[in-house]
């Protein structure tokens, strides 16, 4: 659901500072911009209007027409395949994704849905590299490179990732398996004292019936990530996010940040979305079925009154690249969590093997004299 075309120079606009003229940058923590030359605030006139959700079938039928799409330019990254908005005036930077160079010349202008909403980041980048620190230190086995690594404050970049929040009612018509446990006394021998006894004990077993029902659910504000440049299942790891704390969406809070463009499209994003869904109705099923144990034969949901919603969420995030492979680290931008992949130490490991062969022998060879 997008359109691309090659351009020459980003689009994205400088905020100026009331005092000096000098481009302001959000503060994190805070609904102000600040100079970073004269240290004036400009405070951000935070809209009061309720974030719209908007009509999934008619979306996806006429995005072309919609008033809610806007034109936006971002670089590709040839290493990772993230699209991020480039800082005005610049024309080289590293991916925030994965490291890799980019260069103004590969931009192009992206016909692409407009964000509703955003969380503003909540911690800045001083206290996102303390706690970026405190998670590398206690990683067992990571390499001396790491840990230099994890010196360098500017390596962290701010970015806000895409997501979709989807609302739908849900019709379900299920059959499946009610089991209710009984016990029965049974006898067994065994061997006491050299002699052959018999025993009772009680034995469980499950008397399983038919079943088929209707379960009824309402969904609000499920979550999808929309990238597909960082690993999933540490991006949820990030969750929860303070989707209350959210705000409707401004520019103002994304100068001195990146963002990323979405790769999942709207559709795409609704067939995950239906699979965390789908988790919520089996529960739901299970509970109308009763009994001690349930089995699930076949699902049948009606998906209505679909709406979703785009945002941005905050995530300070760094790439390393060790051994030919890149490992990304990322921080919630409101909570502190940190999350990532990391690297292992061969040789730590080795040395810490063999350190503990040599205990296990110390204390071998300790009993031995002992004996």
């Amino acid at each position: 659901m997008s359109d691309e075309t090659k351009i020459s120079e980003t689009t994205q606009k400088d905020i100026v500072c009331k005092g000096c003229s000098g481009k302001l940058q959000f503060a994190p923590g805070t609904h102000h911009m600040k100079c970073p030359s004269c240290g004036m605030e400009n405070e951000i006139e935070v809209s009061t209007a309720v974030f719209e959700e908007l009509d999934f079938e008619k979306f996806v039928n006429e995005f072309k027409e919609q008033s809610d799409v806007q034109e936006v330019a971002t670089i590709k990254c040839e290493g990772c395949g993230a699209q991020t908005t480039f800082n005005p005036n610049v024309v080289s930077d590293a991916c925030p994704c994965c490291g890799s160079p980019l260069v103004i010349k590969n931009a192009s202008s992206t016909h692409s849905i407009k964000p509703k909403a955003l969380l503003p980041f909540a911690i800045d980048q001083n206290k996102a590299f303390e706690d970026f620190r405190l998670w590398i230190n206690k990683l067992w086995f990571a390499p001396n490179k790491l840990k230099k690594y994890a010196q360098q404050q500017e390596k962290l970049t701010g970015l806000y990732i895409p997501y979709w929040t989807y609302d739908s009612k849900t019709s379900t018509d299920y059959t499946g398996e009610r089991g209710v446990d009984y016990q029965t006394s049974e006898s067994y021998e065994t061997t006491e004292n050299g002699e052959t006894v018999t025993r009772t004990q009680m034995v469980t077993h499950t008397r399983w019936s038919s079943m088929s029902g209707h379960v009824d659910n309402n969904f609000d504000d499920v979550l999808v990530v929309a990238s597909k440049s960082l690993p999933k299942d540490y991006v949820e790891k990030l969750e929860p996010w303070s989707l209350e704390n959210m705000v409707p969406f401004d520019e103002k809070y994304l100068s001195g940040f990146k963002s990323e463009s979405y790769q999942v499209d709207l559709k795409e994003g609704f067939e995950d979305g239906k699979n965390k869904m789908n988790e919520v109705i089996s529960s739901s099923v299970c509970r109308d079925i009763g009994g001690d144990h349930q089995r699930i034969h076949s699902l049948n949901t009606v998906y209505n009154n679909i709406t979703f919603k785009h945002i941005l969420l905050p995530i300070w995030i760094s790439a390393y690249l060790f051994k030919d492979k890149v490992y990304r680290f990322m921080i919630n931008g409101c909570t502190g969590e940190v999350q990532g992949e990391r690297p292992y130490s061969a040789i730590k490991i080795a040395l810490a093997v063999l350190l503990a062969a040599v205990v296990i022998i110390g204390i071998l060879i300790l009993k031995s004299k002992q004996h």
